[in-house]
């Protein structure tokens, strides 16, 4: 089983920055593409950023760009998500994501972590 485990999060002043990290464990042979995902509150989920396996390659939803920042390392199996200048319509649970392979020829499988709480407050 992949495991993913968010951190980093936590109460921080508008215009504060926060760096969340996410690192997966158990049994792991590949890992895809992963993402940041977060749920403000009464909202649905939505999708923030999204790197490839190359590290290289990222997407960011645009009104983020220029204040989030999406980078991973491979040898960790770790995403992280660096946030600027951060606003208190950013406040939400932050989700990482990615698509994991267990063992070689396994199954490609998408796996979720338990979500951090980032608050910005006013």
């Amino acid at each position: 089983q992949v495991q993913l485990v968010e951190s980093g999060g936590g109460l921080v002043q508008a215009g504060g920055s926060l760096k969340l990290s996410c690192a997966a464990s158990g049994t792991v042979f590949s890992i895809d593409d992963m993402r940041w995902y977060r749920q403000p509150p009464g909202k649905q989920r939505e999708w923030v950023a999204t790197i490839d396996t190359d590290g290289i390659t990222n997407h960011l939803d645009t009104p983020l760009r220029g204040r989030f920042t999406i980078s991973r390392d491979n040898a960790k199996n770790a995403v992280y998500l660096q946030m600027h200048s951060l606003k208190p319509e950013d406040t939400a649970v932050y989700y990482c994501n990615a698509v994991a392979q267990r063992d070689y020829g396994s199954e490609w499988r998408n796996y979720w972590g338990q979500g951090t709480q980032v608050t910005v407050s006013s």
